[in-house]
């Protein structure tokens, strides 16, 4: 190894062990229907065996960063069991953790987090006490790859004191992020969260520089905003609407181009938000060679998942075969003559003789009974899908008894089955 490669590695391993990255996980994503109704978004599973907050806490841990803090809120005990079962490897005498820090009213016994700002806000006197020099802040429900330390190492080689992670997306998209105007040497000029007609790019009027909600502060200029931020009448205390906006005109705010290493052309993300969304990023992972890759070695996704026999597929007669074409299976499902087509199917899925189940993602625990046909449909966790039924065929009839989206995917839970109501988990 060279010497400036070993400086480098040095460089950038120094700037993360003095990184805290906060992951704010207390949105509910009411965009997701049904499937938040018992669960935080960051908790709701996806790609078969992973929960969304697995890919910024694998990214934090791929990067080098181990001083985690996840903020909670909204119906948070799923996330919680889940972070406490699958993310306890860290080691304290190394100063490394993963810390849940739930909304508790530590400033007032009259307010909950207000807004992003606000969150980070209600934990400053936790962050003091750990003495970072940078501070990173993620959402919680996102799906991407991301190395940090390049980030933190861009942060600092252009004295920053703010750098945002951002990408290109479509103009009529650009209404859902905050969208920034930068100077040849990325300086942020001007920031505007979620307008209503979002400014294109020069030289691109089909696109728009987008906020990945990734945000790189120096620790010291973050407290200090944050202070400043509260003390101040009709905040909203948000990130995007409020502190950035505040700051981008008096000090070095920076864009970091969230870009592919080798190819230079814009990298893997997605947000997850909708169900449409939902349906197609699971989809994806089944073609031959999907854009993220969850096989890669040199950046695993870490998680928690129950310990599951493999997934097994019985039956060989002419008309009962048990078998899957296209498709993701994950452990301790059991596909018993019956077809699975260009589908996932998360832990412990059963599908019984004689259904189809095609185009669909279907969440652990789930029993297909004989005879279904299933297309175009997602499966929430613990449904026991009656022998006979038929969904994806006739909107209109499913229109009646499940959630539709705009894309023609079907959601369906157990209560919309008529069974016993039950917290997902």
């Amino acid at each position: 190894m060279s010497n400036d490669k070993q400086q480098t590695e040095r460089f950038v391993s120094h700037l993360t062990r003095n990184t805290i990255a906060l992951i704010l996980a207390g949105g509910r994503g009411s965009r997701l229907k049904d499937m938040t109704d018992w669960r935080a978004k960051p908790a709701v599973p996806f790609g078969g065996k992973f929960r969304i907050i697995d890919f910024p806490l694998s990214n934090c841990v791929n990067s080098g960063i181990r001083k985690i803090g996840i903020l909670t809120q909204y119906k948070a005990d799923s996330l919680i069991r889940h972070i406490q079962q699958g993310w306890g490897f860290m080691r304290g005498e190394f100063g490394e953790f993963v810390d849940l820090m739930p909304a508790q009213q530590r400033l007032s016994e009259s307010e909950w987090y207000v807004g992003t700002a606000d969150a980070v806000y209600q934990n400053i006197d936790i962050l003091r006490t750990r003495h970072p020099e940078f501070v990173l802040i993620l959402a919680g429900d996102h799906i991407y790859k991301m190395d940090y330390g390049a980030m933190l190492a861009d942060h600092v080689d252009n004295n920053a004191d703010l750098t945002i992670g951002c990408l290109e997306v479509p103009l009529e998209e650009a209404k859902a992020f905050g969208v920034m105007h930068v100077d040849e040497s990325r300086r942020v000029i001007d920031f505007v969260e979620k307008p209503e007609n979002p400014p294109s790019l020069p030289g691109k009027p089909d696109k728009a520089l987008a906020s990945m909600g990734i945000y790189i502060f120096n620790a010291d200029f973050l407290f200090e905003q944050l202070i400043k931020d509260a003390d101040t009448p009709g905040s909203s205390r948000d990130f995007g609407h409020d502190i950035i906006p505040s700051v981008i005109h008096k000090y070095r705010v920076n864009a970091y181009p969230f870009l592919d290493m080798q190819s230079g052309g814009q990298s893997y993300w997605r947000d997850v938000g909708t169900i449409d969304a939902y349906w197609s990023a699971n989809m994806e992972l089944i073609g031959v060679a999907p854009d993220l890759n969850l096989y890669d070695t040199t950046w695993p996704i870490w998680t928690h998942q129950a310990q599951t026999p493999p997934a097994k597929f019985v039956f060989d007669d002419e008309d009962r075969r048990g078998q899957a074409i296209d498709s993701m299976i994950s452990g301790g499902c059991i596909v018993s003559g019956s077809t699975v087509r260009h589908s996932l199917l998360f832990s412990q899925v059963r599908v019984n003789s004689y259904s189809l189940v095609e185009d669909s993602v279907v969440l652990p625990e789930v029993n297909i009974g004989r005879n279904c046909r299933i297309k175009k449909t997602i499966i929430e966790k613990g449904c026991n899908v009656p022998e006979g039924t038929v969904i994806g065929e006739n909107k209109a009839e499913d229109k009646k008894r499940f959630f539709v989206s705009e894309g023609g995917v079907t959601l369906v839970t157990s209560d919309m089955l008529g069974q016993s109501r039950h917290v997902v988990r």
